[in-house]
């Protein structure tokens, strides 16, 4: 995997400072709740097989309540989400129209 580099950002720390539930409301849209998951970490694991069977309505709840459920990076361009996980450079150019 690659690093992306020399791409101007700004790096959120969604514990310190969570997304709006519009936000994430909006990021769902765009990218779905499965691939928003943070199936690996230890608040996802907390719930049990529960969250299998949740909608998106429940999931945006969560991701709001929660921002440690959501992956990360998220890459968002325009207030719409991209792309989210680490990917290689070249994806990540490409879905933020960099390529």
């Amino acid at each position: 995997m690659q690093v992306v580099t020399n791409i101007d950002h700004e790096l959120i720390n969604t514990k310190e400072t969570p997304p709006t539930p519009e936000m994430i409301q909006n990021w769902v849209k765009s990218l779905g709740s499965p691939s928003m998951r943070n199936t690996s970490g230890q608040s996802y694991r907390a719930f049990g097989d529960d969250l299998r069977i949740w909608t998106d309505e429940q999931w945006i709840d969560a991701f709001t309540h929660d921002a440690m459920l959501l992956k990360r990076p998220l890459f968002v361009k325009d207030g719409t989400a991209v792309l989210v996980g680490f990917r290689d450079e070249g994806i990540v150019r490409e879905k933020l129209d960099l390529a």
